[in-house]
């Protein structure tokens, strides 16, 4: 008979770990390191302590535990995500993807099954960025795309930085934050949209993460009164951007269903009623999981905001706040997924992730790729976050299968 996970005890976990920084509405709010995040981290090494887990803690505050294999020179499986929340987070977010890898070694432990590479479940440190900026910190330095000194100078809206924070609770660890051998990393998490609710398909087999491009597009015109001056003769930096929201709106949707325009901000200066204002800064995201689409929106945008621009007769700059390159995950853990979810009798869909998770970083040093599960309505980063104990059962139980075909491969 195939390995089978506990559901209730997974789903009894996530509920004792969701009273630490319990919410009056249902929700979390136990950011990165503060007291309660420390909390949420000590509780869960106890329960991998539990199991004969051993523990390394790297110098961000990474934690790894690990369950050993018949053969501990071979490079580990890991799965993980993280345990802080936003200030008014769900249940689900990060904790899910931890506490399913604990029930993984749970089921494996009471069966006394034991796989050829060890298997190690993480917590990455600051992966919501809601405390300390930026998100992923933890894996990000880690994976080398930010310096040691970097991330532990990360301060709070109080000044307090990462470093002190780690020092105070005890997790300023002495292990290297740099990568490792690794034969396999796969994490599994809500999907945080509405997809999978939609086609009604409990499992995302998940290939890769869109590409994001953050800008502030700065426009600049002519301060003048609202009333006097006519239309024709005004240099109105908001007719400019207005034009500009309409553009990207309709390359959106000419790109096609997987790209993505937002604007999340705007602002106008001085920021009177009655008078046209001298500068607007308007946020703009794009998103398309497809690198060189995402180039080609990128270069769209640029000629959308130079041409409209200079037909409404406002100077413009555009500010590149970000760059987060289209990542595809591994073919050989992708197949291992789909292979997982089809030996669970589990349907599923393929698809890509909207949001960045952890899993980018370390998708740059070890073969990854991750499964998602559906959540009520596509609500993340809310306090209504929810998933139901049967697609939370189901996406631990492709995690167990998926660790296991890869463990022993």
């Amino acid at each position: 008979m195939a390995l089978q996970i506990n559901g209730e005890r997974l789903w009894a976990s996530l509920m004792e770990m969701a009273k630490i920084g319990g919410t009056d509405k249902g929700g979390c709010n136990r950011q990165a390191l503060t007291d309660k995040d420390k909390a949420g981290r000590e509780l869960f090494i106890s329960w991998c302590k539990d199991i004969g887990c051993t523990l390394r803690v790297d110098q961000m505050g990474n934690l790894f535990l690990r369950k050993a294999g018949t053969n501990n020179a071979l490079p580990p499986v890991i799965t993980g995500s993280h345990l802080d929340t936003q200030p008014t987070g769900g249940k689900f977010d990060g904790v899910y993807g931890v506490l399913a890898g604990l029930e993984v070694l749970r089921t494996l432990h009471e069966n006394a099954v034991e796989t050829l590479h060890p298997l190690e479940v993480v917590v990455w440190t600051n992966e919501e960025g809601a405390r300390f900026s930026p998100a992923m910190i933890g894996s990000g330095v880690w994976c080398g795309e930010f310096s040691l000194d970097y991330g532990l100078s990360r301060t709070d809206k109080a000044g307090i930085s990462i470093g002190d924070e780690l020092a105070r609770h005890g997790y300023l660890g002495d292990a290297p934050c740099a990568p490792f051998q690794i034969k396999a990393a796969i994490e599994l998490h809500i999907e945080q949209g509405p997809i999978l609710e939609a086609v009604e398909k409990p499992i995302g087999v998940v290939k890769g993460v869109q590409g994001m491009r953050w800008y502030d597009l700065v426009l600049t015109g002519q301060p003048v009164h609202a009333g006097p001056t006519p239309m024709d003769q005004r240099q109105d930096p908001m007719k400019a951007v207005s034009q500009i929201i309409s553009a990207l709106f309709a390359l959106a949707d000419d790109t096609g269903p997987l790209a993505r325009a937002t604007f999340g901000d705007i602002n106008a200066s001085p920021g009177s009623r009655n008078t046209v204002p001298e500068t607007v800064t308007l946020t703009v995201d794009l998103r398309h999981p497809d690198q060189h689409t995402l180039d080609d929106m990128d270069a769209e945008f640029r000629r959308i905001a130079s041409t409209i621009s200079r037909a409404c007769g406002v100077e413009h700059t555009i500010v590149d706040e970000w760059n987060s390159p289209a990542v595809a995950f591994d073919e050989h853990c992708i197949n291992a997924v789909r292979a997982s979810a089809q030996q669970a009798e589990l349907d599923y869909e393929e698809m890509f992730s909207g949001a960045g998770h952890d899993s980018v970083y370390v998708s740059k040093v070890a073969p990854t790729s991750m499964i998602f599960i559906p959540c009520e309505k596509g609500i993340s980063h809310n306090e209504a976050e929810n998933a139901t104990p049967e697609d939370i059962t189901s996406g631990c139980q492709v995690l167990l299968g998926t660790m296991v075909k890869l463990a022993n491969a």
